[in-house]
């Protein structure tokens, strides 16, 4: 007789997803018609008076995993907006562009394609990379950006130099897309500053990357070697927006250098706060102050209503 185990990660899913549901968020999977497909949270009665707040989530799970202790906090200020990025969740692609640009495309066309015109984004780590080059290349839809341990300022050559906490490329995929139980807490003891203590059992960690860590695999690669091959600090563009910067004091994915070295790229009026005795995963180490930021940026002071009133957009019949 086959033994069918019991999966706590699908079953934390089922349960994320009725988080999502009774906070007044519906998935969607929106065709971009052009080989690409992206499954997102939306709101299940926008609001036209409220602006608009779009969440992109990091490299570790899917949207909902990184996102669902946050958005509830602005919900009752804004229309809430949470994908999964192309080959994370539900979203994929046919296309073989792997770009941060291409995926803030995406999610620029998604957002449209919902109704959204202009907003306000939060992106985490590879979000952050992703938000950034929104702005950049939509400036007049961005409101307020924030950006939460993102190495948006990295270059390929930093890697050679040791700025890192792996070698090279192919180690830090290795780590941030694990496929044993190992390469599991591998992850947790790079990302986190003080790892938890208690150990997870293997067959808790495996059910995990059956379930969270295999789909697109291979993509999922590509994305992570695109992000880095020819990367040049000349070559990122300057903002129009001046962003919060989030930070961990003792981040060894994006270490501290390049908090400092993103802040000086999009000048002055940038706000750098930096988590104390916390490293990449703040949202997990330091959710209380990583909101109370958040907050502070996005909702003191509100605002203006008339700055929003072309921010929804009437759907199409």
């Amino acid at each position: 007789m086959a033994f069918c185990c019991f999966s706590f990660t699908s079953a934390r899913n089922k349960c994320l997803r009725l988080s999502f549901s009774f906070s007044g968020l519906r998935p969607t999977l929106v065709d971009l018609h052009d080989g690409t497909f992206i499954h997102s949270w939306i709101p299940k009665n926008p609001d036209p008076g409220k602006p608009n707040l779009l969440f992109l989530h990091g490299v570790g799970a899917n949207a909902m995993w990184q996102w669902n202790d946050f958005f509830p906090c602005f919900t009752s200020r804004y229309n809430v907006y949470i994908p999964d990025l192309v080959f994370f969740g539900e979203s994929y692609t046919s296309l073989p562009d792997r770009s941060d640009s291409f995926q803030a495309r995406c999610i620029a066309v998604m957002m449209e394609a919902v109704g959204v015109k202009k907003m306000s984004v939060v992106g985490m780590s590879y979000g952050g990379f992703v938000a950034y080059q929104m702005a950049a290349h939509y400036p007049e839809r961005i409101e307020k950006l924030v950006l939460i341990c993102a190495g948006v300022c990295m270059e390929e050559e930093d890697m050679e130099k040791g700025l890192f906490g792996v070698k090279s490329v192919d180690e830090a995929v290795s780590v941030l897309l694990p496929q044993t139980p190992d390469k599991v807490r591998d992850l947790i003891r790079f990302t986190f500053h003080k790892p938890p203590k208690a150990t997870m059992p293997s067959c808790f960690l495996k059910d995990f990357i059956n379930v969270m860590c295999k789909e697109y695999l291979q993509e999922k690669t590509e994305l992570i070697h695109a992000l880095h091959k020819d990367r040049k600090l000349s070559n990122l563009p300057k903002l129009a927006q001046s962003p919060l910067i989030i930070w961990g004091e003792y981040d060894r994915v994006f270490p501290m250098e390049l908090a400092h070295r993103l802040k000086q790229h999009v000048g002055k009026d940038a706000k750098l706060v930096v988590l104390k005795d916390t490293g990449h995963a703040i949202n997990v180490e330091k959710p209380k102050e990583m909101l109370k930021h958040m907050k502070s940026f996005l909702l003191d002071p509100p605002l203006k209503q008339a700055d929003h009133s072309n921010g929804q957009l009437q759907k199409k019949s």
